[in-house]
């Protein structure tokens, strides 16, 4: 269900950028589809008993180490 909603936030963004959609599509706001996005977040960390600002933090602990490069392809 995560998938679909990020689906979702896509159409939403693209509406909001006035990029071409499906007409017959209910497209919610961006807002409203990360909203959800992160409801679902929650669940699978609550089931999986992961804290999750606890991971967000460690992760960006990580990323601030990381080197970051330009391919040149």
């Amino acid at each position: 269900m995560l998938g679909e909603e990020i689906g979702e936030l896509f159409k939403a963004i693209r509406k909001n950028q006035q990029i071409k959609i499906d007409l017959n599509s209910k497209i919610g706001s961006v807002d409203e589809e990360l909203a959800d996005i992160i409801i679902y977040l929650c669940a699978i960390a609550n089931r999986t008993n992961i804290d999750l600002e606890k991971a967000f933090r460690d992760k960006e602990e990580i990323n601030k180490k990381r080197v970051w490069t330009i391919s040149n392809d």
